[in-house]
């Protein structure tokens, strides 16, 4: 058996592909089926927002969002924005509050700092350039793409081994910010610290998490409720990425960390 015979334990359609920093290590399912990632989004929108720091096009301490945040702390779900409006649940910096608004602003934010349209710099800046030619982009930055998961694996592949980004804004944009942070991570609760990059959100020490129990603490990816996720784990040098047909559940919870752990054990290289 090998490690993704696993997708066949959710119990309905899923697909996957392995990633290592010389391409494909092994594939199974439907790669160039459609699916809405939902939450995945947020990871691109992250890298595109690194691009334009590193651009100076933006900075991460702007004012922006609610009074006293900054486009760090709408980047990190640090702003104190409540999940889909505009009210505040406390003061920015005190806790990480999950934000599809927060992200939202944030691309707003760049929209008026540059004049540019966020859809449009994210097309021209990452899904062009990586030859994502499936995805579609269109309403949300935090939860609005829809693309296979081959395009998916474009993005990680890209984030093992950048081309895009300088290493000072990779690590931005993958690492924790303000680290010390305690939050709700959706679905799996409380985490003590949450960390989270600039879209990208970091394993660090979270128990129970949709990674495998032996991806390293500098594990970084997304999950979305819509059955999409990827993670890319830098010292295994090695990047999952996954579909299903289903809205998350407990069969996502279940599954994905067990098949997180055996392709570790299977693919990943000494």
């Amino acid at each position: 058996m090998s490690a993704l015979d696993l997708l066949d334990e959710f119990g309905f359609e899923a697909a996957a592909i392995v990633i290592g920093p010389e391409g494909v290590r092994a594939r199974r399912g439907d790669l160039h089926l459609p699916r809405p990632w939902r939450s995945v989004t947020k990871t691109v929108t992250g890298y595109a927002m690194a691009i334009a720091l590193q651009e100076d096009r933006v900075a991460l301490d702007d004012e922006a969002g609610p009074p006293g945040a900054t486009l760090r702390h709408l980047l990190t779900h640090a702003s104190g924005l409540f999940y889909e409006s505009a009210r505040t649940l406390q003061a920015p910096g005190l806790r990480r509050h999950y934000s599809n608004y927060g992200i939202d602003e944030a691309a707003r934010h760049f929209e008026r700092a540059t004049g540019r349209d966020f859809a449009g710099w994210v097309r021209e800046r990452v899904i062009d350039p990586l030859g994502m030619t499936g995805t579609e982009w269109s309403g949300s930055p935090s939860v609005g793409a829809v693309g296979p998961i081959a395009d998916l694996a474009l993005l990680a592949a890209e984030t093992l081994r950048p081309t895009l980004l300088e290493t000072r804004w990779h690590r931005e944009a993958t690492t924790a910010q303000l680290p010390e942070l305690v939050g709700i991570m959706p679905g799996f609760g409380k985490q003590d610290p949450n960390p989270f990059g600039l879209g990208f959100e970091v394993r660090g020490a979270k128990s129970p998490h949709w990674t495998g129990a032996a991806n390293s603490e500098s594990t970084f990816g997304h999950f979305g409720m819509r059955g999409t996720a990827y993670w890319v784990d830098p010292i295994a040098d090695l990047a999952l990425v996954m579909g299903t047909s289903h809205d998350f559940c407990e069969a996502h919870r279940e599954v994905m960390p067990r098949l997180g752990d055996a392709v570790l054990q299977e693919l990943a290289r000494p």
